[in-house]
């Protein structure tokens, strides 16, 4: 029989721990080959295809588009070496189990291996030769039928159970199905899983320790319905509301005492409709973005300066050099240029803090960031080696990682290292802001538009392309001469150009 292997979600990399299910790429009974992309899945830092390492028929998925799952979350099954689809969801034999060689891919996301894993092997009978259960972790068939149960009585997560994603503490353990244990029979299916720690296990999930820390339950007060009494998502999810409608039948049942005329006032309508509000999930890019900004905020004693500068000449000196030939060159490389430039002279600004060690470090490349509005939210993707690119690199990478970022195609490499960031607000239509450092940076420079505006120039009042430059500065690695320092440099290269040709 073809040998079913399960596949988990990986770790994707910069230390996240969940993501969630965008998008199913394959159904249960198609056939996989080697690295086809079988989920589409939004982290925290972007949108990711996963590809599957194993080629074969897919017999199980597990979790709904919709659903959040942590790393080492079963996604789905394969059952290696089949070809074709059978009726109930299993997979056709492509010989005996003995000779089924396993197929998987080198080509891994972070964090997961491809070979068979180092677990117990158990075998599961099926009720038929080609039918049953052949899901690894309790899955249930594509078929009609009675849905598994664990060992603790609730139904072992599955494809089929909406909302029920399976959580536990690792990549390498996961639940098995309550099946029945002795001699393994000739045409068994083989199932490459183990069991939880041995005994009765509360909750191993931090999703679920957190859910639980939020919303005030108390875990030990809880019977999981997942294997071995295992404490799942929905337990927790199911005590919040249990307890909020206990929480209403008591102030229903409590007699009420009519207040004096005197003090009686009305509510506020704005109170009245606060607690029945539209609540919208801090999760994914949005919850990601809270995350960071909260923590620059808590941890970064920020500083703002800012200064107007005369954007004339160097809106026609890129007026000259795209009027030259060859390719375009925008703005903002031409700003970034400058940034890397003001860098060079005031290292301190492309630094972070290390607050365990108590020191400043100074970082030897720019990798620049810079703000980018999507239907998704604001990202931040990151040019690398910033300091060592022309002003038509500079160009290219930024209309490449703007494109990715529209598509939602933007990967965590793309989105994480950044030592300083540039954001160009105004595209917005506004003057000025007091950017936020985009932790664990120490600077940002915000730039605003660019409009006709009243101006000195050469003792004379005239008309000029006028922009408000902004520097937000972490106060620990430099003071407010460094920061001015940096800030007046860059302000004169946008009046002068030609100071950047020192420089060079």
């Amino acid at each position: 029989m073809a040998q079913v292997l399960e596949f988990r979600l990986p770790d994707l990399g910069e230390g996240l721990t969940e993501a969630e299910i965008v998008r199913w790429l394959v159904d249960v009974g198609d056939v996989v080959a080697i690295d086809q992309p079988v989920v589409e899945v939004e982290t925290a830092k972007a949108m990711v295809e996963v590809p599957c390492p194993y080629a074969g028929v897919v017999t199980a998925r597990f979790g709904d588009e919709g659903a959040e799952l942590p790393v080492g979350a079963p996604l789905l099954t394969v059952a290696v070496g089949a070809t074709e689809p059978v009726p109930g969801g299993t997979a056709g034999a492509s010989g005996p189990a003995e000779s089924q060689v396993e197929e998987s891919s080198g080509n891994v996301l972070v964090g997961y291996g491809t070979g068979a894993p180092a677990a117990r092997r158990r075998r599961i009978r099926p009720s038929s030769p080609l039918g049953g259960r052949t899901a690894a972790s309790g899955g249930a068939s594509a078929a009609s039928g009675p849905e598994p149960v664990g060992s603790a009585g609730g139904p072992v997560p599955g494809a089929s159970a909406a909302g029920r994603e399976p959580v536990w503490d690792s990549a390498v353990e996961s639940p098995a199905p309550d099946a029945p244990r002795g001699t393994p029979a000739q045409g068994d299916v083989v199932l490459e899983t183990v069991r939880p720690h041995d005994g009765p296990v509360a909750v191993i999930s931090p999703l679920v320790r957190r859910l639980a820390r939020d919303n005030g339950v108390d875990l030990r007060e809880l019977r999981g319905s997942g294997p071995d009494g295992l404490i799942l998502r929905v337990d927790v999810e199911h005590a919040v509301r249990a307890r909020a409608g206990a929480a209403e039948q008591h102030v229903a049942a409590e007699p009420s005492v009519p207040a004096p005329a005197a003090v009686t006032a009305p509510v506020p309508a704005a109170s009245r409709g606060a607690a029945g509000g539209e609540r919208i999930p801090l999760r994914g890019v949005r919850g990601a973005v809270a995350d960071k900004l909260s923590r620059s905020r808590r941890e970064i004693p920020d500083a703002t300066c800012w200064v107007d500068a005369d954007a004339t000449e160097l809106m026609a000196a890129r007026k000259a050099m795209n009027a030259a030939g060859g390719p375009k060159v925008s703005l903002l490389a031409l700003l970034a240029r400058i940034c890397t430039a003001a860098l060079a002279r005031h290292p301190e600004l492309n630094s972070t803090v290390d607050l365990e060690a108590r020191e400043i470090v100074r970082l030897p490349e720019v990798h620049l960031g810079f703000a980018a509005q999507t239907d998704r939210g604001l990202v931040v993707p990151v040019v690398r080696d910033a300091q060592d690119r022309t002003a038509e690199s500079l160009t290219e990478e930024f209309a490449r990682l703007t494109d990715k970022a529209r598509q939602g195609t933007l990967t965590p490499a793309d989105l994480t290292g950044g030592t300083f960031t540039l954001n160009n607000y105004g595209v917005f239509g506004v003057d000025g802001s007091t950017p936020i450092i985009n932790h664990p940076e120490a600077a940002m420079l915000g730039v605003g538009r660019i409009v006709p505006k009243p101006w000195v120039h050469e003792g004379q009042l005239a008309v000029r392309q006028v922009v408000q430059l902004s520097l937000t500065f972490d106060h620990r690695v430099c003071d407010g001469g460094t920061a001015g320092g940096f800030l007046r440099y860059v302000a004169d290269c946008v009046e002068q150009p030609a100071v950047l040709l020192r420089t060079l």
